[in-house]
């Protein structure tokens, strides 16, 4: 512990945002980072607990309290090293994690927990400054091929590990560039795609061999590639949007998310789009059904893109401006969180059911909506309207796609839809058949696709060699 009074002695202090005004105007991230001394002073807050619950609130069990004194020591490379000894991509986690390590925090009993995320984007964001983090290639040689299916945060994590484990590691991905939901999903303003592109150039010198623009069980049989392989690991996210099936769902301009966020992401990455209808929010009213981050990535998105006005409407109650610590600590607490599309001009309704989508000459023009109690039960005469000429649906995702890849290999699905695996060996109903990240549990966040794709690594390596050195 660098500061025993640390926490007593210096506030908290985090990242700034750029001004609103600013930012609109582009795609680019707009974070301001600490300085290295504000860095140094906020790792010192560290209370280095003689139980870190930052442990068990970080999915990737990052050791936080370790690399907290290492960068109050002001020694950054070897920070770095331990960063990297649990987190195969802190610089996406450091940019788009929730940071459940920090409502895990001691110091969040008093609401002022250290600022880990900031840290740890600092930490790597030094490391690649300074070129400490360089590629890892082995000299050993297991001669086993291995196909990982999907290029996201979980695919991405199992292989560069089982690349680093010796094997000759495949990795496939249906879309024209590599990183799966980091890329297609994530705006650029939250997170650049330089970032991923500076990883898989990593990755590539580690021997890992990349097949961009392959729909697995579509353009390439899935049968055909188990054979090819010593071992498969599935790893293509839950694509499979929730809809919402009431009257007008077939009118234009009623869109899903994840049709509208890849199409700008594209644009900004000069990718062709191909689509005979972009879907734009420039001069329309915009309504966002559904109140998570991926609503709340289509409201920055559509400030950027000249909307008139954007609305957000959740049929959940609002949760309440703090939680109850006595509750909840150290658990990821339900909470009013406000980000920072929201920050920028967004009008947020709680307690909201869609009953209609109304339009004209076959587009949408609004939605009928009703007011719901805390059971979810519409309340008598609380009906309403809405203006809209274009709404976004993004109340979140149900399963993995099950037509192509996972029709083809026929794997078990569990209740909900997922592929069947547990999360000891990772294995599918399949021989040689591996499934994690989103694919395996259902739509989560980055740091659980992480994490989840090195412990497969892991699973993977021991099936094929009896043993492994991988870390979980």
């Amino acid at each position: 512990m660098g500061k025993v009074t640390g926490f007593l002695e210096i506030d908290r202090r985090d990242r700034r945002y750029a001004p609103a005004s600013d930012r609109i105007r582009h795609y680019r991230e707009f974070v301001i980072p600490l300085s290295e001394e504000a860095t140094k002073d906020q790792a010192a807050r560290c209370m280095n607990c003689g139980i870190p619950y930052c442990h068990n609130g970080c999915p990737v069990n990052n050791q936080i309290p370790d690399w907290n004194d290492l960068v109050y020591h002001a020694d950054w490379q070897e920070a770095a090293l331990n960063l990297h000894s649990t987190n195969n991509f802190p610089e996406f986690t450091g940019r788009v994690c929730p940071a459940p390590c920090e409502a895990a925090c001691t110091l969040n009993l008093n609401d002022v927990p250290v600022t880990i995320k900031t840290i740890e984007c600092a930490i790597v964001d030094r490391g690649f400054k300074e070129g400490w983090i360089k590629p890892e290639p082995t000299s050993k040689k297991t001669g086993k091929r291995i196909a990982v299916i999907g290029s996201g945060p979980a695919g991405m994590a199992a292989a560069q590990q089982l690349a680093r484990a010796g094997h000759e590691v495949h990795l496939y991905e249906k879309n024209a560039k590599l990183g799966g939901l980091l890329r297609y999903g994530i705006p650029d303003f939250k997170m650049e795609k330089h970032l991923i592109d500076r990883r898989l150039k990593q990755m590539e010198a580690e021997g890992v061999i990349f097949h961009a623009g392959i729909n697995v069980g579509v353009d390439l049989d899935a049968k055909s590639l188990v054979a090819d392989h010593d071992a498969v690991v599935l790893a293509g996210g839950a694509e499979k949007p929730r809809d919402l099936p009431i009257p007008g769902r077939e009118l234009g301009g009623v869109h899903f998310a994840m049709d509208f966020l890849p199409q700008q992401n594209r644009r900004v990455g000069k990718e062709k789009i191909h689509t005979n209808e972009p879907i734009l929010a420039s001069g329309k009213h915009v309504v966002v059904i559904g109140g998570g981050d991926t609503g709340s990535d289509c409201i920055g998105t559509s400030i950027r893109q000249g909307a008139l006005s954007v609305t957000q409407i959740e049929i959940m109650p609002q949760p309440p401006e703090k939680e109850n610590k006595q509750l909840t600590w150290p658990d990821w607490p339900l909470k009013m969180r406000t980000s920072s599309s929201h920050e920028e001009g967004a009008v947020r309704d709680f307690g909201v059911l869609t009953r209609e989508f109304t339009g004209k000459d076959g587009m949408v023009r609004g939605l009928h909506c009703v007011r719901v109690d805390h059971k979810l039960q519409p309340i008598e005469g609380s009906d309403f309207e809405l203006k809209a000429d274009l709404v976004l649906l993004a109340m979140g995702f149900v399963s993995p796609l099950h037509e192509g890849l996972l029709h083809n290999l026929g794997v078990n699905l569990d209740q909900r839809g997922n592929v069947v695996a547990d999360t000891v060996h990772y294995q599918t109903s399949l021989d040689k058949v591996f499934a994690c990240g989103d694919m395996r549990r259902g739509q989560s966040l980055v740091v659980w696709a992480i994490r989840e794709g090195r412990q497969a690594a892991h699973a993977v390596d021991a099936y094929l060699m009896g043993e492994t050195a991988l870390p979980r």
